[in-house]
């Protein structure tokens, strides 16, 4: 298989809440819309991937989660908190030396937010 592209397809049950939620909480940039302006598709970008927030489907997602690399887990927290976002978990180093946070989008995906301080071996560049 040769993969050229690929992305994550979520299919909430309120597609344009969800919509919202990684537009305008979040703060996703997005890469394109598609489909009726009355009920559009949208993918954003997702770091090195992309996330198409369409539908409907007929019940919230189960069993999955995203986990997007931040520069500062404490502030993205509190900043998503105050926009009334759920925290499932505040910030805290794990075993494997990464800083994460759960936050939950309006359908319950878990975000893993996650934090590579600086000494961290994932790191090559230690800038």
């Amino acid at each position: 298989m040769d993969v050229l592209s690929s992305r994550v397809l979520l299919r909430p049950v309120d597609p344009a809440r969800s919509q919202t939620f990684y537009r305008d909480v979040l703060g996703l940039a997005v890469y394109r819309e598609f489909g009726p302006s009355e009920h559009p598709g949208v993918v954003f970008f997702l770091g090195n991937g992309l996330l198409e927030v369409s539908g409907p489907g007929d019940e919230p997602p189960r069993g999955l989660a995203l986990w997007v690399q931040v520069r500062d887990v404490a502030a993205e927290t509190e900043r998503l908190r105050a926009a009334g976002t759920t925290v499932l978990r505040d910030p805290r180093t794990e075993p494997w030396g990464l800083v994460e946070a759960w936050v939950a989008d309006p359908e319950g995906v878990r975000i893993v937010l996650v934090e590579v301080p600086a000494d961290h071996p994932l790191r090559r560049d230690q800038r």
